[in-house]
């Protein structure tokens, strides 16, 4: 009688353990709106991508460059991405970065953006296509592209600090304007974040 109440009692003991386990690993999703910002880690995030894409195009654009532009020209400067390289320490989604950075210019109406050579070349093909295949009132014309004025380039840099569980991260990113014309840079901008890790129990 005894056995039995000892197998019954480490019978229910196994079962609450699994139970718990199962609580323990279980997994819950939900959505969220895309512009709240939930950082898990101190790594580089989507809002820092925006934020730092918003506050360096709007400093660009409040440099006396553009008004000497407008006055020169009569007409919004054209702007193509060059490059922008990540030479930080980690794995940064740089695409995300430079779409950000597109949609602030436009977003701007201060200035007109090109695109970058891989979509120029595949919307040459596509009119060289209409050349065969459209009709004469809808084909668009060869030799017709907007063509730069000003050309961004830049890099994004990162370093840490880290000491007894607590990690300091840095990021700065440097972006130049450089006038296709002359090769002058009519703009130098630059952006820092600076995120503060700590953790308890358990190292980095």
């Amino acid at each position: 009688m005894k056995n039995a109440l000892t197998r019954i009692r480490l019978t229910a003991l196994v079962i609450m353990s699994l139970l718990l386990l199962s609580a323990c690993g279980s997994t819950k999703v939900s959505r969220v709106s895309s512009s709240e910002e939930i950082a898990l880690t101190d790594k580089w995030n989507d809002k820092d991508s925006q934020l730092v894409a918003e506050a360096m195009i709007n400093d660009m654009l409040d440099f006396p460059w553009i008004d000497k532009h407008l006055k020169k020209e009569g007409s919004n400067p054209a702007i193509i991405i060059q490059r922008v390289r990540n030479k930080s320490h980690e794995q940064i989604a740089v695409e995300t970065f430079l779409n950000d950075l597109k949609r602030a210019i436009l977003r701007s109406g201060r200035a007109d953006f090109v695109a970058n050579r891989d979509v120029r070349n595949d919307v040459r093909a596509e009119r060289a296509d209409q050349e065969f295949n459209a009709s004469l009132t809808t084909q668009k014309e060869m030799g017709e592209e907007l063509g730069a004025d000003y050309a961004l380039v830049g890099s994004i840099n990162s370093s840490v600090d880290q000491l007894d569980g607590k990690r300091v991260t840095a990021y700065q990113v440097d972006l130049s304007l450089i006038d296709m014309t002359t090769n002058r840079e009519v703009w130098n901008g630059q952006k820092k974040l600076k995120k503060y890790q700590e953790r308890s129990s358990f190292g980095f």
